[in-house]
């Protein structure tokens, strides 16, 4: 029997986790906020990167919880961690530049890795007020690179975002208004920037000299072509690599056996 799971094993959820989980190296530290990302982080911690650093955005550094907290704030974070504190020690962590990489969310996405979790349409006269930038913007800023998971809809990714939340790798430099490469607007607190974008329809990457993103795999049963259709900017899909890896049986064990039986963030696909 194949270690990986067939199509009818698993659920998008599913494979946006062990995606997301593969974007971590071994003994790195990672900043993870509530959801999807707290699964995927436990995930590698529990398979390929038993010595990752965990820091929960509330405040718990090094958390090693048995089993899968609801929030960054459940008690259950503070289970086997180096410290319980609050918001200044884990985001002092981030600032003096020790966090490798971390995990956010987004409502648009463009071009250059720029990400909206603000408004949409103007900022004063909004035609939808999202919920707001949370610590979205000093842990892009501040980790050493960032992955950010969002739904695909043409809608989403746009050619300029309405509001920029969190920089990507260009954005503009006031009072001019110029769009420049994050390093030259960073300077020396330039740490890196956007590394990935892992959409219900593929994992994009940013090439770090133009900043542009480009698919990088599709998921399963969507082609480039029609990823590109879904963008509202013209799509660079020269460097696809091929299909997005399916979950391992194993990996899907860990996440509905041990991580998430209660079906708190992943449901459970029915044939399981």
């Amino acid at each position: 029997m194949s270690k990986y799971a067939q199509p009818e094993e698993y659920g998008l959820a599913d494979l946006l986790c062990c995606a997301a989980s593969r974007e971590v190296a071994d003994h790195e530290i990672v900043f993870v906020g509530t959801g999807l990302p707290m699964v995927a982080i436990m995930l590698a911690q529990k398979t390929h990167a038993p010595s990752l650093k965990l820091i929960f955005e509330a405040g718990t550094l090094d958390g090693r919880p048995p089993e899968l907290p609801t929030s960054v704030g459940d008690a259950r974070c503070e289970m086997g961690a180096s410290r319980s504190s609050g918001l200044s020690d884990a985001f002092g962590v981030a600032q003096r530049g020790l966090v490798d990489l971390g995990f956010l969310g987004g409502a648009e996405v463009d071009l250059f890795g720029n990400v909206n979790t603000t408004c949409i349409g103007d900022y004063l006269n909004p035609e939808l007020r999202l919920t707001g930038s949370g610590g979205n913007p000093d842990i892009n800023s501040f980790a050493g690179r960032t992955v950010f998971i969002m739904v695909h809809e043409k809608r989403r990714f746009v050619e300029n975002v309405s509001y920029i939340t969190s920089p990507g790798w260009r954005v503009k430099k006031w009072p001019g208004g110029a769009f420049v490469h994050r390093r030259e607007l960073y300077g020396s607190a330039f740490r890196g920037g956007p590394s990935a974008v892992i959409s219900t329809a593929g994992v994009f990457r940013f090439d770090e000299e133009s900043g542009r993103m480009y698919l990088d795999t599709c998921h399963p049963g969507k082609s480039p072509a029609e990823i590109r259709d879904l963008c509202q900017f013209d799509l660079d899909i020269s460097r696809v690599a091929g299909e997005t890896a399916v979950p391992t049986r194993e990996e899907l064990r860990i996440i509905h056996d041990v991580l998430d039986p209660d079906e708190i963030f992943i449901p459970k696909v029915k044939s399981r």
